[in-house]
């Protein structure tokens, strides 16, 4: 590893630890390149994340690792950079780091972030949403090709009901349609609003696209409106992801959006993208409009299925069985192949999408769930539930978790 070095950056000294530690191995793109392009990007970068707390997601030990969530910001920083606390239903708090320059854009880089998690209010009033924040995720075998399609069908609903939309690949799967809205609202309406929009596109678009809650019942693209409730996060404009091909959360313009490609869009690319063609969000500052319309709209559906509520433990209408709790993704996935060795008869009677794999959230990291949706095996030759193939207990340890004394 290379010794630190000192950047000026907005008038502010930022030290990169070890900038020479390398990140992205398949790219040879180091620490001190992950700074550079952020700083590259960082009035589009800026956009997305300034004035706004935001959770740590750190990969200290490399994009192939599971990385640990921070909410607290860290004890020892430097006095330029902001937090603001948050509450949570737990009656909790912790305070949040807020990026108001690019020099705490760098800072943060420092600690290992390579995607950017910011909350959608503003560290001035964290009760009251200023976006509307729609990820759409396909279940397995879904070709990029319908996503777009669901993207441009979410444009519609938005815009039908008075709001801007603002698109954007994920850097992952799927594709992030976003909206500035008026923060007069708390967090419980804005999530209404989106699960509105959800049903809206399922609606005008069945075939493509699902609201449905429960992962098993989900066929094409899922509209994921729970991104909107208090306390989650989504990757940022201008993020670079923890991928081999150190891909970036992209903004568009929508005339791009039919014929884009989320592997186009790098590290490398999406700095000489920015270099050449200024952010496509310019302006998103703007736009913010009214949730009444949508609002509006909920009344006239009436209520939609609900979520979970954490009590008891539900009857899926699937026949599911469950393979894997594990820490990490490989680990879940190696348990999965072990059971698929187990029962090669059934394997080939699987559809992509009868696979679940769930990352779940633990106390400071994603921990992993594998089941099986057996509904397209005849009954007769599904396997029963068998003991896990690794039996991961994420709250092991945890203060509520403890035995009591004696």
């Amino acid at each position: 590893m290379g010794k630190s070095q000192v950047l000026e950056v907005a008038g502010r000294e930022v030290t990169i630890t070890n900038p020479d530690k390398i990140v992205f191995p398949a790219g040879g793109h180091t620490k001190l390149d992950l700074v550079r392009y952020y700083l590259a990007v960082a009035d589009g970068a800026l956009r997305g994340v300034e004035g706004r707390p935001m959770i740590l997601k750190r990969f200290v030990k490399g994009i192939d690792k599971e990385a640990f969530f921070q909410k607290r910001a860290p004890a020892s920083r430097p006095d330029w950079i902001d937090v603001a606390e948050l509450r949570y239903a737990s009656g909790r708090s912790a305070e949040e780091v807020v990026v108001r320059d690019s020099a705490a854009l760098a800072w943060v880089v420092n600690l290992g972030c390579i995607d950017l998690n910011p909350h959608p209010v503003r560290a001035e009033d964290l009760e009251h949403p200023d976006e509307l924040r729609i990820d759409l995720d396909p279940v397995p075998g879904v070709e990029w090709s319908q996503i777009v399609e669901v993207a441009l069908v979410a444009k519609a609903v938005l815009e039908d009901h008075g709001l801007t939309p603002w698109a954007k690949t994920s850097g992952s799967r799927g594709f992030h349609v976003y909206t500035r809205i008026t923060p007069d609202r708390p967090y419980a309406k804005v999530r209404l609003a989106a699960e509105t929009v959800a049903r809206e596109v399922e609606n005008r678009a069945p075939e493509l696209a699902t609201s449905k809650w429960w992962k098993e019942e989900r066929q094409g693209v899922f509209v994921d409106f729970n991104q909107n409730a208090k306390d989650r996060t989504v990757a940022s404009a201008y993020s670079v992801r923890p991928t081999p091909d150190s891909r970036v959360s992209t903004p568009l313009s929508w005339a791009e959006v039919p014929e884009c490609h989320p592997e186009e869009f790098t590290l490398e690319t999406v700095t000489r993208r920015f270099a050449e063609i200024g952010d496509p969000w310019q302006g998103i500052e703007g736009t913010a409009g009214s949730l009444d319309p949508l609002l509006a709209l909920a009344e006239r559906l009436g209520p939609a299925e609900k979520p979970p509520k954490g009590v008891g433990r539900r009857q899926s209408t699937k026949p599911l069985i469950e393979i894997a709790r594990a820490r990490t993704k490989d680990e879940a996935l190696a348990g999965l192949d072990r059971w698929k060795a187990k029962h090669p008869e059934v394997v080939p009677l699987l559809e992509p999408a009868d696979v679940l794999l769930d990352g779940m959230r633990g106390r400071s990291s994603l921990w992993y769930r594998v089941r099986i949706n057996l509904e397209h095996v005849p009954e007769e030759r599904r396997p029963a539930q068998e003991a896990l193939e690794i039996d991961y207990d994420p709250w092991a340890g945890a203060p509520w978790a403890r035995a009591p004394e004696e």
